[in-house]
């Protein structure tokens, strides 16, 4: 499962160890982009975007809009 998320150098290693490394080390996210999460949003690590208030709300809102017909 988290060789679907993770890029390769990470996917062996302990989760504990995983949400303590750049967002970088999720596929799809490149150094630049974590340096800009960085910069704009504060969020040095997978932990810190788990986290963040703005991924939250953007979680909660799809949430909701999923229960309403």
């Amino acid at each position: 499962m988290l060789e679907q998320m993770l890029d390769k150098e990470f996917e062996t290693k302990p989760v504990k160890e995983v949400i303590k490394a750049s967002p970088a080390a999720l596929q799809g996210i490149s150094d630049a982009g974590a340096e800009a999460l960085k910069k704009h949003l504060g969020i040095s690590s997978i932990e810190d975007m788990a986290s963040n208030k703005y991924f939250l709300w953007a979680q909660a809102m799809t949430t909701v809009a999923s229960t309403i017909k």
